[in-house]
């Protein structure tokens, strides 16, 4: 017998490019265009390396109190991650043990399939209508669970309070995660509905509107028994999850409002500049209510302009899957590259 047999083996998530190129326009993961917040520059200049022999604080206690004050929102009702892609993770191993299929759009973030796989979770994807909206009724029949990115992605599209209400309420015996990853750009968070349903679980990041991506945190609000069982899970996995570096630069970031609004705010001008730009040109998208737009040419191929932007030194990012083949996620960076990015294709030509 080989050992190979006991291998737990999966098609591992593919992460966005990060090029070690100088002098490129980097659009394809939808990073935040700006610095983080200043707070988080004085952290990092002043931190005490003498802090990091000792173990950081297992409960996290400083970031998860800094974020009740932000989201007013009681700390044992606040769980924190390494990323959201770990909070997400913790939130599958913790909630869909179940023998009945969890569920998900079948265009979406394309980390979900994997976790499934990997921890062995039965899973059905429902099929996004033909303008990319989900279907509520579609969630309404039995399951394991369900899983909702709002905005969705790649898409940019954002479901209605009320639909993501009416899925949840629909549910009362499954979990509901809804991962809010891009609503600081213009969507409506589900967060107040925490108060009224137990099961619904809303995961945030600072990977995008805190321009924190580097940094690796995310985190989920819910009722105070979901986040226990998070909790259980975490500290059976892993007690010191995250450093207390990066407590201290998350702290900061929340410290400073102006100027978390004043980035967004900056972000979703620019977008929208750009998608005047690329309808002018030929381009089709669903209206993103992200840092990103879901673009499509009438005529041009998908995969031929991915390539020949990369070649020009502008990173977007390209699926070559059922459905959204022919369209280009394009993340929205300052205006001086997003003016680059048009004045591109402008000239470009597809023989």
């Amino acid at each position: 017998m080989s050992w190979e047999e006991n291998v737990r083996r999966v098609v591992p998530y593919v992460p966005g490019e990060q090029p070690k190129e100088q002098n490129i326009i980097k659009l394809n993961t939808n990073e935040n265009p700006y610095p983080p917040a200043p707070a988080v520059e004085e952290v990092l200049r002043t931190f005490g390396t003498e802090e990091l022999r000792k173990y950081p604080d297992p409960t996290v206690g400083s970031l998860i109190g800094a974020l009740s004050d932000t989201y007013q929102v009681p700390a044992d009702q606040i769980f924190v991650g390494v990323g959201s892609d770990d909070v997400l993770a913790m939130s599958f191993l913790t909630f869909f043990h179940g023998k009945k299929p969890i569920l998900f759009p079948d265009i979406t973030y394309s980390f979900y399939d994997v976790w499934a796989q990997e921890f062995e979770i039965p899973y059905e994807t429902k099929a996004l209508k033909e303008d990319f909206s989900i279907d509520p009724a579609d969630y309404m029949g039995a399951n394991g669970g369900i899983v909702i990115p709002n905005p969705n992605a790649p898409t940019g599209l954002e479901a209605r309070r009320d639909t993501i209400e009416m899925i949840v309420a629909s549910n009362p015996d499954s979990v509901v995660i809804i991962d809010e990853a891009y609503v600081d750009f213009g969507g409506e968070s589900v967060l107040p509905l925490i108060e009224r349903y137990d099961n619904l679980l809303v995961v945030m990041t600072f990977s995008k509107s805190r321009s924190l991506a580097g940094s690796r945190i995310g985190f989920a609000m819910g009722s105070k028994k979901l986040i226990g069982y998070l909790n259980d899970v975490k500290y059976s996995f892993n007690s010191y999850t995250m450093d207390r570096l990066t407590m201290a630069v998350g702290c900061a970031a929340l410290s400073d409002h102006a100027y978390f609004l004043d980035c967004c705010k900056r972000i979703v001008a620019t977008r929208e500049w750009t998608k005047q730009e690329l309808s002018a040109l030929g381009f089709s998208f669903p209206d993103s209510h992200t840092n990103f737009i879901f673009a499509k040419h009438k005529t041009w191929n998908a995969k031929q302009l991915f390539t020949d932007l990369k070649a020009a030194g502008i990173y977007v990012r390209y699926f070559d899957k059922p459905r959204i083949n022919e369209y280009l996620r394009i993340s929205i960076g300052t205006d001086e590259e997003m003016k680059a990015l048009i004045d591109f294709l402008k000239n470009y030509q597809q023989a």
